[in-house]
């Protein structure tokens, strides 16, 4: 009488794995009352039989597994059984009614389990051997005991609640009210060896009912995706989240995940704490690996607080003091790690146009101080290094603390604002970009008729953009005005153009942080010694260019000569005079770029003269590759320091001295994405207006008065 179509399966409770052996999943027990038959229900047989004498399961391995049906038509496994895909199972009545299994339900074998009132469906799956418990199972130690139970329970989708745990004993039972779940566990006496003791009966509760687990704490998070993170540190909490919902179908928060991913990065790395801690070793190892390089670090004298930082490379202060260009870039950038900070630098150009990072500081936070402390350092090591101070030209956002530190320490440079910062801010507060090229071709104009020139179209479109560009001093911008020399370079917007590895390791502990930057300036160097050496041009690459240039553009010039160095070069726009001795023209072109120009090249080309003999120095290969002539070593291990400064003079010094992590920790809430502008400082914020009240201070939405 029961159609064969009926797909029935036996129901457990939590002994068995839902789907597939590998997904190691449990289903919840599942009895169903079926309609049997047209119309029937709950009625196979006779009602009044007795199927708890007659009805018996027989399985083709019984020595591992037995089962009986109990009196409460509930199937009741005993411990220790496995049951395998491969068993087959058969229900074997004495009058005469036999199931199959049934074919549809692919890998899965189901059959029809015939009680006095209801007919239990289930799945006969696999379980994994790393989830089964049994009595005698032995485990190293408690904690491994508690770890095995762990991963069962969730595995399995059931949830533990610990009654005993010590060093000798452990219980615990099923967190579900009422169900009578038990497991005790014991330590065998002369080794720290536990074992399964006794497993009371079997799950009656039906599992977990949420998403959730009790059991799948942060330190399940972090052994989960250890092996993922080792392979890919990069990885987010966000896929943390998918991974462990698609292998495990549990649903976690993403702090959860977050904070299971800073545990294992905590021990692949080191924690935050350390890094501040190791600091002192870390500077001697510096400069024991790097001799001539500067690393000092400084706390605070009352309770040892983290305060400063200051690394800078000898193979840095060698190639800026003898190769690169006289400029310097101040930058900074805020840091994302577990106590903040800012990250001060200051970068140089080489004679190729590329970033050449001179010194680095760590900063508790950014202020006045800080930057003096900083400039301070920047002109100790140039002091130090050089027996003639070069007379710079640093760029920057000119904010306050950074003008008192330049004008304190560098009293004799030319100190220009960044025009990345300078333009951000006019964009900002005007937001049109026709002016805002307007005011980067204001910034190139080599002669003040050019510049004014931009000015009047910029005030042709807007009279306000036009007070607004004349209220910042053109000398302190504007190639027309600027007294310096900048070869070219008006920005120094350094994090934007290091973003690409300097942003990635703003998150790290200090220490990885400089490493992660000693690692890049390592490689830099080693890659731009070695294309370096394989250039058989005068110049570098950019500087043939831009001379190729001009002289494509000189053959076609005027050329009258005064006498043996001065020239008057004629074109179609204007009339120029150029002075190969002292290397000027009229143009400003030459002495401003290091390059000749134009109308220099059709002087020189006039009397036979090597164009190349009169560029600047260090456009030349050959002080290129100086620039990188020296080498930025690699640093041990911090496991190998005590063994490799065995020796050193200053590490036991360095041992003795203990630095805290700074009081400054990261706020709650979602971090800034824009920085406040040197230039707004002090300017008076817009006055916003409801409609809805006329009254000032809160806009329409956020009006609270009485309508």
């Amino acid at each position: 009488m029961l159609g064969q179509s009926h797909n029935m399966a036996i129901g457990l409770n939590h002994g068995l794995v839902q789907g597939q052996a590998h997904e190691n999943q449990s289903v919840l027990p599942q009895t169903h009352d079926h309609e049997m038959g047209s119309g029937q229900s709950h009625c196979v047989g006779d009602d009044d039989h007795n199927y708890e004498d007659d009805t018996e399961l027989v399985m083709d391995k019984p020595e591992d597994v037995s089962q009986e049906l109990s009196e409460h038509n509930e199937l009741a496994v005993s411990e220790g059984q496995n049951l395998d895909d491969n068993y087959d199972l058969t229900v074997v009545q004495n009058h005469g009614l036999d199931m199959e299994p049934l074919d549809d339900m692919g890998v899965q074998q189901a059959q029809l389990l015939v009680t006095p009132g209801h007919v239990i469906q289930a799945r006969a799956m696999v379980i994994s051997p790393n989830y089964e418990l049994h009595v005698g199972q032995e485990f190293a130690d408690v904690t491994s005991c508690r770890r095995a139970l762990r991963d069962t329970a969730i595995a399995l989708h059931f949830e533990i609640q610990t009654i005993k745990s010590d060093k000798t004993r452990f219980t615990a039972k099923c967190a579900a009210e009422g169900c009578p779940w038990r497991i005790h566990a014991a330590k065998l006496p002369g080794v720290p060896t536990f074992t399964i003791r006794t497993i009371h009966e079997s799950h009656t509760c039906g599992g977990i009912s949420h998403l959730g687990h009790q059991q799948a704490s942060v330190q399940w998070v972090a052994n989960s995706v250890e092996q993922r993170l080792k392979e890919n540190p990069n990885c987010k909490p966000k896929e943390i989240l998918e991974e462990i919902h698609r292998a495990h179908g549990i649903t976690l928060s993403y702090k959860q995940a977050w904070r299971g991913k800073e545990r294992i990065m905590a021990v692949m790395r080191g924690s935050f704490e350390e890094g501040y801690r190791l600091l002192p070793q870390y500077c001697e190892q510096v400069k024991r690996t790097n001799p001539g390089s500067i690393a000092s670090v400084y706390g605070s004298p009352t309770d040892n607080c983290f305060q400063r930082l200051f690394i800078s490379y000898q193979a840095s202060i060698f190639g800026f003091l003898n190769a690169c260009r006289p400029i310097l870039g101040l930058d900074r950038t805020f840091l994302k790690s577990k106590y903040l900070g800012t990250l001060l630098l200051a970068t140089g150009f080489d004679g190729d146009g590329g970033l050449f990072p001179l010194a680095f500081g760590i900063v508790d936070e950014e202020n006045d101080d800080n930057w003096m402390w900083f400039l301070s350092e920047l002109h100790n090591l140039l002091e130090v290094n050089t027996e003639n101070m070069p007379k710079l030209t640093i760029l920057s956002d000119r904010q306050t603390g950074i003008v008192n530190g330049v004008e304190a320490n560098f009293p004799t440079a030319f100190h220009g604002f960044c025009m990345r910062h300078l333009s951000d801010s006019f964009r900002k507060e005007f937001n049109n970009t026709m002016l805002v090229n307007l005011l980067w071709d204001a910034a190139y104009a080599l002669t003040v008729i050019e510049f004014e020139a931009k000015i009047l179209e910029i005030a042709e479109i807007s009279q306000d953009a036009a007070y607004w560009i004349r209220r910042v001093p053109p000398r302190l911008w504007a190639t027309a005005y600027f007294e310096g020399v900048r070869f070219g370079h008006l920005t120094a917007n350094i994090v934007d153009s290091l973003n690409t590895w300097i942003l990635e390791a703003s998150g790290l502990p200090i220490i990885q942080m400089m490493e992660c930057i000693r690692r890049q300036l390592m490689t830099w160097f080693n890659e731009r010694r070695e294309i370096s050496m394989q250039w058989t041009s005068i110049l570098v690459p950019s500087a043939e260019r831009r001379v190729a240039e001009a002289l494509e553009c000189g053959r076609t010039y005027r050329v009258l000569r005064a006498n043996e160095a001065e020239f008057e070069v004629s074109s179609l726009e204007a009339t120029n005079i150029v002075d190969i001795r002292n290397r000027c023209c009229l143009c400003r072109g030459w002495q401003l770029y290091g390059l000749p120009c134009a109308h220099a090249v059709a002087a020189l080309l006039s009397c036979r003269q090597n164009v190349h003999r009169f560029t600047e120095s260090c456009f030349t290969v050959a002080t290129y590759r100086k620039t990188y002539s020296q080498t930025i070593h690699p640093i041990p291990d911090k496991t190998l320091w005590t063994e490799v400064s065995e020796g050193y003079p200053n590490a036991s010094n360095a041992v003795d001295v203990i630095i805290n992590p700074p009081k400054s920790l990261r706020p709650p809430g979602r971090p800034r994405k824009k920085r406040a502008r040197a230039e707004d400082h002090g300017r008076s914020k817009r006055v916003v207006h409801c409609s809805r009240c006329n009254q000032t201070g809160h806009f329409r939405t956020t009006c609270a008065a009485p309508i």
